[in-house]
């Protein structure tokens, strides 16, 4: 126990080089996601809350198709997702390793989540403001841009930080099938070579990563927020 602790904190295992790629490589993955992860999920998060506003012939099967679409991506394990879109993944992106090979999963994993947090966020709108709008003649695309994202935008960026962070995870777990990264610099390095110091360090620098995320998303909000 006493050697692995001073073999943990020697660092003598621990490459700048390899660091530096595989949190570069965990930023690329987050953030390409992330920014996907937004323009779907707010797409399907309208399509919920438009379609279940109005029930009818063509509103009340557009709802229950997107929001069984949405539910089932969401309920499927991410680590099973991968595996499932391997062939998907091989057709689109020409390869099912590195950064790329994993960012189908990542996006299709994580949109359908973000979708059910900007269908809340847009529950929350107050229904006068919404009728107001309505009222004075607003088209849904109007509807959509002067009203309902401007009103949920705190929400909607509070609910991309919390996407963005389980990004961060789910970049963790596909390093561990070869997709790069942290996730992958901890366990081929750190764990299956036992090298405890590189598994320290990569854990460390994912710990920072998710901090700024969370404190970049709440400053934001903050800003944009201006009740």
């Amino acid at each position: 126990m006493i050697e692995t602790l001073k073999e943990m904190f020697s660092f003598e295992h621990v490459k700048l080089d390899a660091v530096l790629e595989a949190t570069y490589e965990t930023l690329i993955m987050t953030g390409v996601a992330t920014l996907f992860a937004f323009i779907i999920g707010l797409v399907l998060g309208l399509i919920l809350f438009l379609s279940s506003r109005k029930r009818g012939a063509v509103s009340t099967p557009v709802y229950g198709a997107t929001s069984f679409v949405v539910n089932l991506f969401r309920a499927i394990p991410f680590i099973i997702l991968i595996i499932l879109l391997m062939p998907f993944t091989k057709v689109l992106m020409g390869t099912i390793m590195g950064v790329w090979g994993a960012m189908p999963a990542l996006i299709i994993g994580s949109a359908p989540f973000y979708a059910r947090l900007a269908e809340i966020a847009l529950k929350e709108i107050d229904k006068g403001v919404i009728e107001a709008a309505e009222s004075m003649g607003a088209s849904t695309w109007e509807l959509v841009y002067k009203v309902l994202i401007p009103e949920s935008l705190p929400a909607l960026v509070s609910g991309i930080t919390v996407t963005s962070i389980m990004l961060v995870g789910s970049t963790a777990i596909a390093g561990v099938i070869g997709a790069g990264g942290l996730g992958s610099l901890a366990y081929m390095v750190g764990f299956t070579r036992s090298q405890p110091d590189v598994t320290l360090v990569a854990t460390v620098v994912i710990l920072i990563i998710v901090f700024a995320i969370q404190i970049i998303g709440d400053l934001l909000a903050k800003v944009i927020d201006k009740r």
